[in-house]
């Protein structure tokens, strides 16, 4: 242990530690810009400088290792001074349309410029670089005029085995963008938008897709769905001012239906209906010897890395489509003949945790009526955002149910949103499947928890399985390359997003400081975990809709006509890839 005073108080913290780190355990925090524990650690921003006794230079804190008798000052007349020069040098090349801004009231570099009382008058005149405005990718806008070369997007884009993203160019030139200054649909980039939530700025931003919502719930001719994924529930709240792990789906219900939307259902129903097909093949698989292991394909993130990146292992993805294209291809089908629509008529609309879904939405195979299976994806953010656009008092609002068909749902599929919960999922429906016997204990906790990576084996009517759970792509990089080597894996789920969904690149922004101290995915994850312990079916076969469309419609899983709507292809993007 070292010890040193900090604004005079004492501390002692283990060896090693930075002086950001040490404040931080006297609660005083050291405001950062550039810095993401164990990510971008680079002490380039120097908002964090502190001053140290005896010596002459300011220390960035957040790089800065203690050493014993050391004495910190964190909030003197000369550290205020430095920390509020370098933001009016930031400022000096930045676009400062606050009002406008989607960030506004949740950028980081705001609410510092408002803490050290910085004017809106441009104190340091000169040139400004040339900006780069890209909006090739189907999910996400970069304004480089709002980039300050934190570094944090080129931090987590490497973190997640993709790097398409770098600084380019040197000194007042610099700029982040792709090799050789590519457009983002040049390069292979999985729209899984972690760069946007680690962003402190409106430099990344999804794509607003708001406006054809609008345009829909406007067009009396149409019948407008919306559906909304498991992990949305679990944050949106955080956008109201709720605390982190708030599960609002009754408020979620009740604020959608004041949108306007003719049906209000549940991405849920078609996460059971997910299940029942993987479980399936899963069990075919084994039973004819077929490609192992299966791997899930819920994540279209993930299933964009793996044709970019590991072509060689597209035979082993499940077919099955994701929850929300599943969602999208029954409502066309089934839902429209059971209540005499014109497909064309119906606007699937998806809120979705997930930027990479408005990619997965305009792949092909996705269009099992002959019209999209989802017309618009939008964002937990986006949502948020209408809410507050229709002046909907959130908090106020009663509890509401989903309205059916479609909303009627399992603790099987509501844990979808965490990472192992697919696998859990999966694995009530397909041991009861093996075995023929009743699954009296569901919870499977060897694949719970938000670890990048984990391993478990386990008897299933005298055969042995062993199952894989990873999320973000370091994870899944090595549970692929553990599968390369030659150790056998039965079932293998993988999510595009580091914890999962609730961690989703669509999801509520939580300042940098917050995720340093708060386990935010944990707590999103418990509110997912607290729904399905209190479901009473939590197995996904046993729900009553389930049991209705096979019967009356699909006939039964993995049939001609299941596979004709709730299935689909990949294709090897590897060509693609720009070195």
């Amino acid at each position: 242990m070292v010890n040193l005073k900090i604004n005079g108080m004492d501390v002692s913290v283990p060896e090693g530690s930075t002086i950001l780190e040490a404040a931080r355990k006297l609660q005083i925090d050291i405001p950062t810009l550039c810095y993401m524990k164990e990510i971008n650690e680079i002490g380039a921003c120097r908002i964090c400088v502190v001053e140290v006794k005896g010596g002459r230079a300011l220390a960035t804190a957040c790089v800065f290792p203690v050493s014993e008798g050391m004495e910190v000052f964190t909030n003197t007349e000369r550290v205020r001074n430095a920390r509020k020069t370098t933001l009016q040098m930031i400022l000096s090349t930045h676009n400062r349309s606050c009002l406008s801004c989607v960030r506004s009231g949740s950028c980081e570099l705001q609410t510092l410029c408002h803490e050290y009382g910085i004017e809106n008058e441009q104190l340091y005149e000169g040139e400004k670089p040339e900006v780069i405005f890209d909006t090739s990718a189907p999910h996400m806008v970069r304004d480089n005029s709002k980039c300050i070369l934190c570094r944090r997007c080129v931090a987590v884009c490497k973190q997640q085995q993709v790097g398409v993203i770098g600084a380019n160019d040197r000194g007042f030139d610099t700029h982040i963008g792709c090799v050789y200054d590519e457009t983002l649909d040049h390069v292979d980039c999985i729209s899984c938008g972690q760069c946007i939530v680690n962003c402190p700025t409106g430099a990344l931003r999804e794509k607003d897709d708001t406006a054809r919502v609008y345009e829909a719930l406007a067009d009396e001719t149409r019948h407008v769905v919306v559906q909304t994924a498991p992990a949305v529930r679990a944050a949106l709240g955080e956008e109201f001012g709720l605390a982190i792990g708030t599960n609002v789906e009754g408020k979620m219900t009740a604020a959608l239906r004041r949108l306007g939307f003719d049906k209000v259902f549940d991405t849920d129903t078609a996460a059971d209906f997910t299940i029942m097909e993987e479980a399936n093949e899963l069990v075919e698989r084994i039973k004819t010897g077929g490609v192992l292991p299966l791997i899930t394909s819920c994540s279209p993130g993930w299933i964009k890395y793996c044709e970019y990146h590991y072509p060689d292992m597209i035979p082993n993805l499940s077919s099955c489509k994701s929850p929300q294209q599943m969602f999208g291809a029954l409502t066309k089908t089934w839902y429209a003949e059971q209540n005499g629509i014109d497909p064309q008529d119906i606007v699937v609309v998806s809120v979705m945790p997930c930027t990479a879904k408005k990619f997965e939405i305009g792949r092909a195979d996705q269009s099992a009526a002959g019209v999209p299976d989802v017309d618009i994806s939008i964002t937990t953010r986006e949502l948020a955002r209408m809410i507050k656009r229709a002046h909907i008092k959130f908090t106020d609002l009663p509890d509401e149910e989903y309205d059916n068909p479609l909303g009627e749902s399992t603790g099987a599929s509501v844990i979808f949103g965490a990472t192992g919960g697919v696998m859990e999922a999966a694995l009530r429906t397909a041991v009861e499947t093996i075995t023929g016997e009743t699954l009296e204990q569901v919870d499977f906790e060897a694949v719970r928890g938000t670890a990048s990576v984990k391993v478990a084996e386990m008897d299933v009517g005298g055969m042995h399985v062993k199952v894989g759970v990873a999320s973000g792509m370091t994870g899944a990089k090595e549970l692929l390359e553990r599968v390369k080597a030659g150790e056998q894996f039965t079932f293998i789920e993988i999510m595009g997003c580091p914890g999962g969904c609730v961690n989703g690149g669509g999801q509520p922004i939580q300042p940098a400081a917050v995720w340093q101290t708060t386990d935010v995915t944990a707590k999103r994850a418990h509110a997912l975990y607290a729904e399905d312990a209190a479901k009473i079916i939590r197995k996904s076969h046993e729900n009553p809709v389930v049991k209705k469309v096979y019967a009356e419609y699909l006939e039964t899983p993995g049939s001609h006509k299941a596979h004709q709507i709730l299935h689909t292809s990949y294709v090897d993007r590897s060509g693609d890839v720009v070195m």
